[in-house]
């Protein structure tokens, strides 16, 4: 098998426990808060324990506003597929296009039986599953009244409508082989789950879905491949996802290399669980993917936009001496033989606070203007940019946070929360997060040691010490501030202007945190292209 080179998703598989249901729903909204692409909901409709799936999906929908939603996998004997495709049409038009249909033929025959739905043999269930996706289909394609005749499922002249906002994908929860075949012949996605389907039975699947569309007159990269993944950080990593984040970082990026796999949707009951994938295993995937699909070659600059924050007070930070400004222009000049571009700093201040003298920030050695750095070189610079882009990502949400609170939407004590669950906050303002799983990572590919960021390059570079010791220096200061965010969340509920109080927190976090970044990615990404881990 090969690469079928798809975007990357990565998601979670969650449980829709009604004991457990705003918990369940605080997971969904992790989920896009962490920066995965995907929430997926179990649906078994007959289950008095579970809260039904589109329900939950149309609350979910409803509270985030990037990631995408789906039943993982919709349960077709007991959602007849015309209700079902008004139903996923209904929510991806609310949700401005954020909805999948996984769907699949049936299981736990007893189960649905005794909720009044049909049981159903295998030949049967796969049958009907056929008619319903030409169902669904119809039904979302413009036209007159239309009539299907089938065994399972028929429609006498009904009006297609509504439209979904975007394609909506039909993932199907294939295992056997006349189910992988009508994938491969009629669905967008194959969605199977690795207790189910192993690692070793991929290649396999995907033989029979790529033969299948072939005998359709399809391409077999229109069918994308997705996988409910399970695993643990504990382990010694002999067994599939059964170890530290390196170990998942080097299983996934090779099943999308060599299985085509494009697509990880992770069970998940723990917060920390989440964090984890998504800081440690999930952007190193996307790093070692794009290197394999680039063969090597120097790729063009990718863009690495700073966050965007509304500028009241626009003040102009110092910039430093004529010798600093040199240094700064030979910087600027010798990133462009970098592919692992630095996030410039605009100046713009929103404080009039300053907690630190920008203009005495110590400058590293001039990079040599003709270097030239190839892509492994470059990997730890850009991902660290990665990194701090979360980070950014991160104070655009704590911002969006404190406007829900100035509105009346969210109460000061559920912001405190989010802002204790923050990568800012939990990663000790040091690369200690950035390091730990960058260097799992690269030392699973035996190119480099696993050693701790800063004292390396104070051994391979003396001069670039002062640079250190400041960035540390730096670190406590946001620590403070951070403190001061706290403080004034704190104080909202005691105080009249608490408010002013905690928008002025605020946009002091702006300032040093974005400042900071800057300076961090200025200094040291040429270095780490240069210097590397020895």
């Amino acid at each position: 098998m090969a690469d079928y080179g798809h975007d990357l998703l990565f998601g979670t598989f969650l449980t829709p426990a009604a004991e457990q249901a705003q918990q369940v729903v605080e997971l969904a909204q992790l989920t896009e808060q962490v920066g995965l692409d995907l929430v997926s909901i179990q649906d078994h409709p007959y289950q008095p324990a579970f809260l039904d799936s589109w329900t939950l999906l149309s609350v979910i929908a409803a509270q985030t506003t990037r990631v995408r939603v789906l039943p993982n996998v919709a349960n077709l004997p007991l959602r007849p597929p015309a209700v079902l495709a008004r139903a996923a049409a209904s929510l991806d038009i609310l949700s401005g296009g954020r909805v999948e249909l996984g769907l699949g033929a049936g299981a736990f025959w007893d189960a649905i039986a005794a909720q009044g739905g049909p049981r159903r043999t295998p030949a049967e269930a796969l049958a009907a599953l056929d008619e319903a996706i030409k169902v669904i289909r119809t039904l979302w394609t413009p036209g007159r009244g239309v009539r299907l005749d089938g065994t399972h499922y028929s429609l006498r002249g009904a009006k297609p409508g509504p439209f979904p906002a975007h394609d909506i994908g039909i993932w199907l929860g294939a295992i056997k082989p006349r189910m992988l075949r009508l994938t491969g012949r009629a669905a967008d996605g194959w969605l199977p789950s690795s207790s189910y389907v192993p690692p070793q039975q991929l290649a396999v699947s995907n033989r029979i879905i790529d033969e299948a569309a072939d005998a359709a007159g399809r391409k077999p990269e229109a069918v994308r491949r997705l996988y409910n993944i399970v695993g643990s950080f504990t382990g010694d990593g002999r067994e599939f996802l059964q170890g530290p984040s390196a170990v998942w970082v080097e299983q996934l990026t090779e099943l999308t290399l060599t299985e085509g796999v494009s697509g990880y949707i992770l069970m998940v009951e723990s917060a920390d669980t989440m964090r984890r994938f998504a800081a440690e295993v999930v952007p190193a995937v996307r790093e070692l993917v794009a290197a394999a699909r680039a063969g090597g070659a120097q790729p063009e600059a990718p863009a690495h936009p700073s966050v965007t924050v509304r500028r009241e007070n626009p003040q102009r930070a110092g910039t430093g001496g004529p010798v600093a400004a040199r240094v700064r222009t030979a910087k600027r000049d010798s990133a462009e033989a970098l592919a692992a571009v630095p996030t410039p700093d605009d100046g713009v201040r929103l404080s009039r606070i300053q907690p630190w003298d920008e203009s005495t920030r110590p400058v590293g050695p001039t990079p040599d203007p003709d270097r030239r750095y190839t892509r492994h070189e470059q990997a730890a610079g850009q991902h660290l940019i990665d990194v701090h882009d979360h980070l950014r990502a991160e104070l655009t949400q704590l911002r969006g946070i404190v406007d829900q609170v100035a509105a009346g939407t969210m109460d000061p004590g559920e912001a405190r929360s989010h802002l204790n669950t923050m990568t800012m906050r939990q990663n000790n303002w040091t690369l200690g997060a950035y390091c730990e799983s960058y260097c799992r990572v690269v030392t699973t590919h035996h190119t480099l040691e696993d050693q701790a960021l800063f004292p390396h390059l104070r051994r391979a570079d003396a001069r670039l010490a002062p640079v250190i010791d400041r960035l540390e220096e730096e670190h406590h200061v946001i620590h403070g501030v951070l403190e001061r965010v706290d403080r004034a969340l704190v104080a909202l509920v005691t105080g009249p202007d608490g408010m002013a109080e905690l928008r002025a927190a605020i946009d002091l976090l702006t300032d040093t945190l974005l400042s900071h970044l800057s300076y961090e990615e200025r200094e040291l990404v040429e270095p780490l292209a240069r210097l590397g881990y020895r």
